[in-house]
């Protein structure tokens, strides 16, 4: 009698083994899985990319196609992206996945609006929403409840509205990049709650008034970047607050101000772009406190003047554009000993004047360098380390006079020179096409043009440069000469397509 029960018993455990088995989905984590299906059949041919996604299938959740779960079977990601997605979030039911963690569905077709239900995704720790231009409305303002979020982006799609206040509310955040938008308004006041806040881009916008002072309370950011909004007014003081502030972008506002010291306050500052804004006076000095600038424009702003001593300390920097200021300013000790690593350099349509500091030709890694559009004077000095590295260089339209360079014959990797516009003398008619053999048999030849097809006049050195320079690099060099019969030198190799600066 005893042994029947236990085999009775057996039976029953055996019977019930073989029912959970040929169940497809554990009880406790269906409502996650009807919620898939139910928003998969709302979407455009997703049968394709979500095949697995079904009910009816014999295994687990776990093994649909682009989802991850916890040990207890429950979804704890979704990586949606670059699927083919086409449709909407209305049947997305974001109350159905408490576990989830990390929800992406960029580069795909969704459209319509982002719900106000994505707040009940409180365990969510990275939502990365990307290129989908047809996903549009606000912000919802739900997004504040998600406190355990550290990664939010939303980038290239069709949103508006401002960016709500609640986002301060979103304590845990490290990353913040809120990009390519149309959102309008200022910033709001409740981003300085961000205390954790490492990267905030809210770059491509239609942001209005000033940068918040409450900017300051995140002193572990690490990148600033507001480019190309409307924002205006003087940078706030509290940004000297960013003491581990790495990358500075500002490019492209209505920025503006007479002293700019906020700039230059932390010693790991690497790249500044303030471009296209309207800041004046004196360029900060303290720039380079740290001496780790890697990377300096300001290109289009109304600066007047750049210290002697600005970027005395910056001995890893590598690009520097000035162009189009009002800068009036002794440069020969901005430059030189202490920029070994320099590879640009543009101060281009300024007021410098005087003789050329021949500093600048003791930046041994210079490829471009653009004075032009300035007020030198004098003779263009001579360069001992040109012929390693410099490859375009921009003098035109200054006053220098003298013969013409031919100290340049050294940089033989030169690949554009331009001198129009100077006072070059010793220049005599020639006729409109010289024709060189090299030695070694290779032909060479250099066309010489002017802008009204009539004769040209170059004096013997160019003729003495140009040959020293066909005997090593095989250049063809298009000589034009302006109104003013100075010269402009364009070249580019025999293979290649000409270059027009």
């Amino acid at each position: 009698m005893k042994l029947h029960h236990i085999d009775l018993f057996l039976f029953s455990c055996t019977a019930c083994l073989l029912l959970c088995a040929a169940a497809p989905i554990r009880a406790g984590i269906r409502p996650e899985a009807e919620a898939l299906v139910n928003w998969k059949d709302s979407l455009a041919g997703a049968d394709g990319s979500l095949g697995s996604w079904s009910l009816a299938n014999s295994t687990s959740l776990c093994s649909w196609t682009h989802i991850s779960c916890n040990s207890a079977g429950h979804v704890t990601r979704l990586d949606l992206s670059d699927i083919s997605l086409n449709g909407t979030l209305d049947r997305f039911d974001c109350s159905a996945f408490p576990h989830l963690e990390k929800l992406t569905m960029s580069r795909n077709g969704l459209s319509g609006t982002i719900p106000e239900g994505i707040g009940n995704l409180t365990s969510l720790v990275r939502l990365d929403i990307n290129n989908n231009m047809y996903l549009t409305g606000a912000i919802p303002r739900s997004i504040g409840q998600l406190k355990h979020l550290v990664e939010l982006r939303l980038e290239d799609l069709g949103l508006d509205g401002t960016l709500p206040e609640e986002i301060g509310n979103m304590t845990s955040l490290e990353v913040l990049t809120v990009t390519s938008l149309a959102l309008t308004g200022p910033i709001p006041l409740t981003i300085g709650m961000l205390l954790k806040l490492r990267e905030l881009s809210l770059d491509n916008n239609n942001l209005t008034g000033s940068i918040p002072l409450e900017i300051g309370n995140m002193t572990k950011l690490q990148e600033l970047s507001l480019r190309h909004n409307y924002l205006e007014g003087q940078l706030p003081g509290t940004l000297s607050h960013l003491i581990k502030l790495q990358g500075m972008y500002l490019s492209e506002n209505q920025l503006g101000g007479h002293n700019v010291p906020e700039l230059g306050n932390s010693s790991l500052l690497r790249t500044v772009d303030i471009h296209m804004n309207n800041f004046s006076g004196m360029f900060p000095s303290s720039i380079c406190v740290g001496g780790a600038l890697n990377y300096v424009t300001a290109a289009y702003n109304a600066f007047t003047g750049i210290h002697r001593q600005t970027f005395r300390n910056c001995t890893n920097l590598q690009y520097v554009v000035f162009t189009a200021n009002n800068i009036v300013a002794d440069l020969r000790d901005c430059f030189g000993e202490h920029s070994r690593q320099l590879e640009f350099l543009d101060l281009s349509n300024n007021a410098l004047d005087g003789s050329l500091p021949k500093c600048f030709w003791d930046m041994p890694s210079l490829e471009f360098m653009d004075l032009s559009g300035n007020s030198f004077a004098g003779v263009v000095p001579f360069s001992r380390t040109c012929e390693h590295t410099l490859s375009y260089l921009h003098l035109a339209n200054n006053h220098f006079t003298g013969t013409f360079p031919l100290a340049l014959k050294k940089c033989k990797k030169l690949f554009t020179l331009d001198l129009g516009g100077n006072n070059f003398s010793g220049q005599r008619r020639i006729s409109t096409m010289i024709s060189y053999q090299q030695a070694i048999g290779q032909s060479f030849q250099t066309t010489i043009q002017n802008q009204d097809r009539g004769a040209v006049r170059l004096n013997d050195q160019v003729k003495e440069f140009i040959w020293s320079q066909s005997i090593s690099a095989f250049w063809t060099y298009h000589l034009q000469e302006s109104k003013s019969t100075n010269m402009n030198i364009i070249h580019h190799k025999n293979n290649q397509q000409e270059t027009h600066i």
